[in-house]
């Protein structure tokens, strides 16, 4: 019974997860779960197995065993299209721009309405939220620097009006006040009731932000919690993360 309420009241939930890439075996038995409206941190050294989950969860990946589910209802194995088309919206490590499109093509191209059928992100939303992209609307989007990207690729996301935003390495290789204006934008959609999958090494700005943690190592959830029970066992952080 316990299972069955968990299930209703999660977003997007994986059960048992072992994903494979080609014969190197990288999840071994994952689970891991996202409510609405919850920011959930995924923490890991560098190849412990973080973006594979997220792509195993979002269809790039099929795993060999375990299952996925997206409001209750089995996607396991489902194409990624489908998976995100169901008010998803994925922010990959690289950003994924197109160098053919414009900044303002990459903003129109996916906008949709959400879940509810409202637009709280449209255009002008996203141009207030990101100012510094108004005044590229004709740039190409491999023109733009690495922080107008990312900015580019969050607000694109936006557009979708999603239920769920997914980022991987929301701020790698960012200049430090880029940093903290993707932290601020972060904290900004989370404010707005989006829910969050966030993985980033600014363990301090998780902490703050995100209301649960999940740590990988070689592929196996180590430790799950919220931000309270994480610093009180600095030694998790310092074990797993280098912290």
């Amino acid at each position: 019974m316990q299972d069955r309420q968990r299930d209703s009241a999660d977003l997007l939930q994986a059960q048992g997860l072992h994903s494979y890439y080609g014969d190197s075996h990288i999840l071994h038995g994952v689970d891991f779960h996202v409510r609405r409206g919850e920011s959930v941190s995924l923490l890991g050294r560098n190849g412990m197995g973080k973006s594979t989950t997220l792509r195993s969860m979002l269809g790039f990946v099929k795993p060999r065993r375990g299952r996925v589910t997206l409001y209750g209802r089995e996607v396991t194995g489902h194409r990624p299209h489908t998976i995100i088309r169901q008010h998803l919206a994925y922010v990959p490590e690289g950003r994924g721009m197109f160098s053919n499109l414009s900044v303002r093509e990459h903003l129109l191209m996916p906008a949709r309405p959400g879940e509810d059928g409202r637009r709280r992100w449209d255009f002008d939303r996203v141009m207030a939220t990101f100012p510094r992209l108004s005044e590229r609307l004709s740039h190409m989007g491999s023109q733009l620097s690495g922080g107008e990207q990312q900015m580019l690729a969050i607000g694109r996301a936006l557009m979708t009006n999603p239920t769920l935003l997914i980022l991987d390495e929301a701020t790698e290789g960012l200049a430090p006040l880029i940093r903290e204006e993707i932290w601020r934008i972060i904290r900004l959609i989370k404010a707005d009731g989006i829910a969050t999958i966030i993985v980033d090494k600014n363990i301090d700005a998780l902490l703050d932000l995100a209301d649960r943690h999940v740590i990988l190592v070689k592929g196996e959830v180590v430790f799950e919690g919220d931000s309270d029970s994480l610093r009180a066992e600095p030694e998790i952080l310092a074990r797993n993360i280098g912290v």
